[in-house]
């Protein structure tokens, strides 16, 4: 099974716009530290946004951190990079975009689709398709607001954009595969500091 981020082309086919502008309390901070190739590439720092996902953060924090099972994030790779639209890693099952592990179970709910898509730098599940939402994340790189009420936004990037950035304009195969090794050969959590940043909330009914 794999864990896909629909592209633009879909865009007609959710109703889904933005409503309402808030802000959000980040209420944890996780960052990954990349090799490119075997090179250092820097430090991508995620905020994420426990009070509006919990159940999603908690997912993550953990595989970011303690793991489950052994497994945690370190090690797996930036498996799927679409140029003007989003990186894609996360894979600690199979390591190759098509596992799925959680620690929930081999999946979970959406949780919910209060936050939009609604600018680069936003870290989302990657999915199969409703209610598959397991250990797989993508960051996108533009706004992409066609994916609205299909994968649930719950962090930011507020550090390392430009790592990000250097991810996203590698040379790629047919399959969206980097030619080049992207790895996250460190993960883990970062004391909080009081930091609030700016999203876009959609107004549940």
């Amino acid at each position: 099974m794999i864990f896909f981020v629909l592209l633009g082309s879909f865009a007609f086919i959710t109703g889904v716009q933005a409503i309402n502008s808030s802000s959000a309390d980040v209420t944890d901070k996780i960052f990954f530290d990349v090799d490119i190739d075997g090179e250092d590439a820097g430090r991508i720092v995620i905020g994420l946004f426990g009070d509006i996902a919990p159940k999603t953060v908690k997912n993550f924090v953990t595989l970011a951190t303690t793991g489950h099972d052994g497994n945690t994030y370190k090690g797996t790779a930036f498996h799927r990079v679409i140029k003007d639209f989003m990186i894609q890693g996360g894979d600690l099952a199979a390591r190759d975009g098509s596992g799925s592990i959680s620690i929930y179970g081999p999946k979970f709910d959406d949780e919910n689709f209060k936050i939009n898509h609604w600018k680069a730098g936003l870290i989302s599940m990657a999915n199969a398709g409703k209610n598959t939402n397991g250990c797989q994340f993508f960051i996108t790189t533009t706004t992409t607001s066609w994916l609205n009420g299909r994968h649930t936004v719950f962090g930011s990037v507020i550090d390392g954009m430009d790592v990000v950035r250097k991810i996203e304009d590698l040379q790629v195969d047919s399959d969206d595969h980097p030619k080049k090794s992207v790895i996250i050969k460190e993960s883990g959590s970062l004391p909080m500091d009081p930091i609030t940043l700016k999203i876009d909330v959609e107004l549940e009914d």
